[in-house]
């Protein structure tokens, strides 16, 4: 399982945000020269980070983008979730129509991968981007 280049950028782009004064707002080729990620690719990433309510922005002179939260209300969860969808090791996991056995208690593997799963999200949960501002 690797996480998708948008989902790194995301990650970079948010740490980034996080080390700036509360409340300054920066503009999208700062964040792009900044954390060396292609402008065309942040401007595509940036919106769902929005939704997710992760990433306010501002329009016009002056504008750019902000943290919506502060650092440590924000996990590397959120931000997986807000690029990639749901963390699932499986489809099953995610629907049980996608199982021919009807996952568990029939499934022994779904069991073993809904387990690896919580736990894989715990530890995405349990990282915020306070831990890494210095």
């Amino acid at each position: 399982m690797t996480i998708n280049q948008a989902t790194d950028y995301a990650l970079r782009a948010v740490l980034y945000l996080a080390r700036q004064p509360q409340g300054e707002v920066t503009e999208a080729q700062v964040i792009s020269e900044q954390e060396v990620i292609p402008i065309r690719f942040l401007l595509k990433i940036m919106p769902s980070l929005i939704k997710a309510g992760i990433v306010k922005s501002f329009r016009g002179v002056g504008g750019g983008y902000v943290l919506a939260k502060a650092p440590g209300e924000i996990s590397f969860l959120d931000v997986v979730e807000a690029v990639e969808g749901p963390v699932a090791l499986n489809r099953c996991l995610i629907d049980y129509a996608f199982c021919s056995k009807k996952g568990a208690p029939n499934c022994q593997i779904h069991q073993a991968l809904a387990d690896v799963q919580a736990k894989l999200k715990a530890e995405l949960q349990g990282h915020n981007f306070a831990e890494f501002i210095n």
